[in-house]
């Protein structure tokens, strides 16, 4: 297992770019393009895969009773978003690996709030936490925020504020 994942009863996951991603950019350019692009907004799921290698690992993170939490920012209206969220997660048929499914407000602290109610309610200490996603400002830094751990998804389009964290190439790296 990973360093930094010993010792954690949750796992908090990102969705876009860390669970899945648009097929035709991969992690090249950031994924969430793919709600306002003109050709694919209407049909988004139909523009997304799941990334190798996710849903063995989450089922095996599962196994050891790891809680797992998917949290995914999105600019839509709560009601709209929260909708789009679960068809996503039903669409790559994801319902029985996550505990719970939130989606963050679009502003930086938006996961870390979120985080910090979750551990609250489930009365779990920060360190026994981890957040994993593939944005700086949205993931990383909002987990560090509220006290949680936190792992980057290497990709293209990291910038470079990311470069100083430590980053793993794949959510499989977690059993490592």
């Amino acid at each position: 297992m990973h360093k930094l994942l010993e010792n954690k009863k949750i796992v908090f996951l990102d969705g876009d770019g860390t669970v899945w991603y648009p097929e035709k950019t991969k992690r090249e350019v950031a994924p969430h393009w793919i709600y306002g692009d003109g050709e694919t907004k209407e049909s988004f799921l139909q523009h997304l895969v799941i990334i190798p290698s996710v849903v063995e690992t989450l089922k095996r993170l599962k196994e050891k009773n790891i809680i797992l939490i998917l949290i995914s920012t999105h600019p839509h209206p709560q009601e709209v978003a929260d909708i789009l969220l679960r068809n996503t997660v039903l669409h790559f048929k994801l319902e029985g690996l996550f505990d719970e499914v939130y989606t963050a407000r679009d502003y930086p602290d938006g996961k870390g709030e979120i985080i910090r109610n979750v551990l609250t309610v489930r009365a779990i200490p920060t360190n026994q936490a981890i957040m994993i996603g593939d944005n700086y400002k949205y993931d990383y830094l909002s987990a560090k925020k509220v006290g949680v751990d936190a792992l980057l998804m290497d990709s293209k389009y990291l910038n470079s504020q990311g470069n100083e964290v430590e980053k793993i190439a794949d959510l499989s790296d977690l059993l490592k």
